[in-house]
């Protein structure tokens, strides 16, 4: 009897320890406004769940509840936060995120979720006509701190004018602060539209990335292959071109 009991005990521990293991892990989403992709439904810069949206935000909550993910929800200022949280703490994701190679064994990665352009613009009323960044480090070219088009402009031998948002740009920009606005399209368009800047120019179009998102490396293997798995059923029947629908 007594044998019995512990038997059956330690069947009961094992199946236990089988459930913990196999529960799927919470994953603290973080994001920024980077419309359209994300943004708060009020324009500031903090938000939680409901009140963020997107084409990256709707793709990424459909997506975690197809997966059977728990996740939280949150839209923080400024990106190189939320980028260094994702980086350095467990149980954390940064999304949209381009993908590139030196960020490459920083993460791990589900998407594509979308394109992300690389153009310089300009001002309706620019004359500017380049053919290279080489050609832009004649002028002045405002871009966002701590995003990878900036980094990309410093690593060309360019010194970017850094704001701590992109909505500065288009201001900077309409003001003459800068010449050219470095930015990703459809984005950039997108915000300056919402901010009633129309009829930008775009001077060069210098690079392209894909966006993603991107996952602390502590994340399990699992769970990286069960988000990918629920993004690619989405895209196959239709909702991830009707979320883009919805934005552009």
């Amino acid at each position: 009897m007594f044998k019995s009991t512990l038997l059956a005990v330690a069947t009961s521990l094992s199946l236990w320890g089988s459930v913990v293991q196999a529960a799927p892990e919470q994953i603290n989403l973080l994001t920024e406004n980077f419309p359209p992709y994300n943004m708060a439904v009020d324009g500031k810069n903090y938000a939680r769940d409901r009140n963020i949206k997107g084409i990256a935000a709707d793709i990424v909550r459909d997506m975690f509840k197809r997966a059977g993910i728990d996740f939280t929800l949150t839209l923080r200022f400024p990106w190189a936060r939320v980028y260094d949280t994702a980086l350095e703490t467990p149980g954390y994701g940064a999304f949209v995120m381009a993908r590139l190679p030196e960020r490459e064994a920083l993460f791990k990665w589900v998407g594509p979720i979308g394109p992300d352009d690389w153009v310089l613009l300009a001002r309706a009323d620019s004359t500017i006509n380049i053919s290279s960044l080489e050609q832009a480090k004649h002028y002045k070219v405002g871009a966002y701190k701590g995003d990878a088009i900036a980094e990309h402009l410093a690593s060309q031998g360019l010194q970017p004018s850094l704001a701590l948002s992109d909505q500065s740009n288009v201001d900077k920009l309409q003001r003459g602060e800068i010449d050219l606005w470095a930015t990703g399209d459809p984005a950039g368009r997108y915000l300056a539209k919402q901010l009633g800047v129309n009829g930008l120019k775009q001077v060069l179009r210098f690079d392209e990335a894909q966006l993603f998102l991107a996952l602390n490396k502590q994340t399990s293997d699992e769970t990286v292959a069960t988000l990918q798995a629920a993004l690619e059923q989405m895209r196959a029947d239709g909702t991830v071109e009707a979320i883009n629908g919805r934005y552009l």
